[in-house]
């Protein structure tokens, strides 16, 4: 129920932000950096938000199982998880960015309940920001140690929308003859889920994302957009789910409010 997720919220945002006071002391800093068998980095950062996040939720909800970018080679097959309820975390995401000493990195952690987010939080560790939700109308942005603030996605501007993406789609071709249906008025290049809570709150319109995504660089994004009137779509229109074969995504679009495919 909504109100049972209403009350996890607060002990989940004080866990992100904890994963991400654990990555600061790297940021800019010294730190060993190894590379998965997909090539992407991964560093004592990620690690230590890892080991924070994990123990962190696993007491939170009893029996209920944490899924991590990290650990996710000892989880639970995503089809086995299908039906269930899960936690569903990237503890930094963004990594390339955070290695190239950009602060736009995030820590995700959603819950997933039969196939959907139902709760998310985004935690941006370098402006101490938070993005965050527990259903239908409920996502607030909370700015350092100020109240939570509610956020609503916004209607297209008839003067032309804000897209965001990612540096690697800068030159796709496929980006620019997708967009070329819309006016565009001004285009935002960030790393990580942070561009889910811009359209959250109604600064960016369009997040269209053609390259491979996993299901932990998006759930919680997800969650948070859809509870503040967004949306996030396959490119045929079918809301994005959880639990397909080996946790990956495909190409999607993320939208704020009246903004047509």
């Amino acid at each position: 129920m909504q109100s049972d997720l209403a009350a996890l919220l607060p002990h989940v945002v004080a866990i992100a932000r904890r994963a991400g006071a654990a990555i600061m002391p790297y940021f800019r800093g010294i730190y060993a950096t190894d590379h998965k068998d997909d090539h992407s980095p991964v560093t004592d950062a990620d690690r230590a938000a890892d080991a924070s996040i994990k123990p962190a939720l696993a007491a939170l909800l009893p029996g209920v199982a944490v899924v991590t970018e990290e650990s996710v080679a000892s989880a639970p097959s995503p089809e086995s998880l299908a039906r269930l309820r899960y936690w569903l975390v990237d503890p930094l995401d963004g990594t390339k960015e955070f290695v190239n000493g950009r602060p736009e990195f995030t820590v995700n952690i959603a819950l997933v309940e039969g196939g959907r987010p139902v709760l998310g939080v985004l935690h941006v560790p370098t402006e101490k920001l938070t993005y965050a939700s527990a259903g239908a109308g409920t996502a607030v942005k909370i700015a350092g140690d100020a109240p939570p603030r509610p956020i609503s996605a916004r209607a297209a501007p008839a003067a032309g929308i804000v897209v965001s993406h990612s540096r690697s789609h800068n030159k796709r071709a496929d980006l620019d003859a997708y967009l070329a249906a819309y006016t565009v008025a001004e285009r935002v290049i960030l790393g990580s889920a942070l561009k889910f809570g811009l359209i959250a709150e109604g600064a960016v319109d369009l997040y269209p994302r053609f390259g491979p995504t996993s299901e932990w660089d998006t759930a919680a994004g997800q969650a948070i957009l859809e509870a503040a009137g967004g949306s996030v779509t396959d490119h045929a229109g079918k809301t994005l789910g959880y639990g397909k074969p080996r946790f990956l995504n495909p190409p999607f679009i993320a939208r704020g409010r009246a903004l047509s495919p």
